[in-house]
């Protein structure tokens, strides 16, 4: 079994921010099961809408790469895009599916394995991606496929895990330093103990190393909910985003 087999594999139990401890008191499936899953998530990362900017691409054609829950895609169909959207397993497509018809809406949704899509080139205005190509064996040739069939002037959003974050030294601390095994690096320790095996996290750096087959790349940070986790609230303020979990980034192809 390769690494993408195994990543769809954990993910097919439970697409990403479903879990019960969300909306385990609703049925799941239902209207407000899926809105406490979308107000959980826009609470504990707010910037997807300042990084997304939704409601700025009305009537372009959009595809996200790695739907989910379906989400952010219920929000580029509300803004009125044109929607394509893919994702690694079953569980994600039906469940954004339903997301969507729970209010009309529709989008083209294929289950499949971002290294390779099907979609002819320069076919986009957007592609969005959060927090999805970490996790597969090549990111490097899913950004290679989403450059492709971008359209000239098009534009990649998106997010990455950052490696030199506070959630990543804390789980160090707790799976290296802890355990005796000081020598393990963060990446070592965020691919066997950060959700599917084989997440990835960047630095910048690589994060433009990445996008570097485009032509223009801004990068930006997010201290996140997942990064404060044991420390007060207002030690916030004593941390940059520099040291956030969360690398964003708009791409112009």
């Amino acid at each position: 079994m390769n690494l993408n087999e195994r990543v769809r594999n954990y993910w097919e139990q439970e697409p990403c921010g479903t879990g019960e401890s969300i909306a385990g008191e609703f049925e799941p499936g239902s209207l407000q099961w899926f809105e406490r899953i979308e107000e959980y998530r826009y609470s504990v990362e707010p910037f997807i809408h300042q990084v997304a900017q939704f409601t700025r691409h009305r009537g372009k054609t959009v595809l996200e790469v790695g739907v989910g829950a379906g989400t952010d895609h219920l929000q580029w169909a509300r803004a009125g895009c044109r929607c394509f959207g893919t994702d690694l397993t079953d569980a994600a497509i039906e469940t954004t599916r339903k997301r969507l018809s729970c209010y009309g809406l529709e989008s083209r949704l294929q289950r499949l394995d971002a290294e390779r899509l099907p979609y002819l080139d320069s076919s986009f205005d957007v592609v969005y991606s959060w927090g999805v190509i970490h996790h597969s064996e090549r990111p490097e040739q899913i950004v290679a496929e989403i450059h492709r069939v971008l359209k000239p002037g098009g534009m990649f959003i998106g997010m990455v895990y950052g490696r030199y974050s506070l959630l990543v030294l804390k789980l160090w601390f707790r799976q290296a330093l802890l355990k005796g095994r000081p020598w393990r690096s963060p990446a070592d320790v965020v691919w066997n103990h950060v959700e599917s095996p084989g997440t990835k996290a960047y630095t910048p750096r690589e994060v433009r190393r990445l996008l570097s087959g485009f032509s223009s790349v801004a990068l930006r940070r997010f201290i996140t909910a997942y990064d404060m986790t044991a420390f007060p609230s207002w030690a916030r303020r004593l941390f940059p985003d520099d040291w956030g979990w969360f690398v964003t980034f708009r791409a112009v192809r």
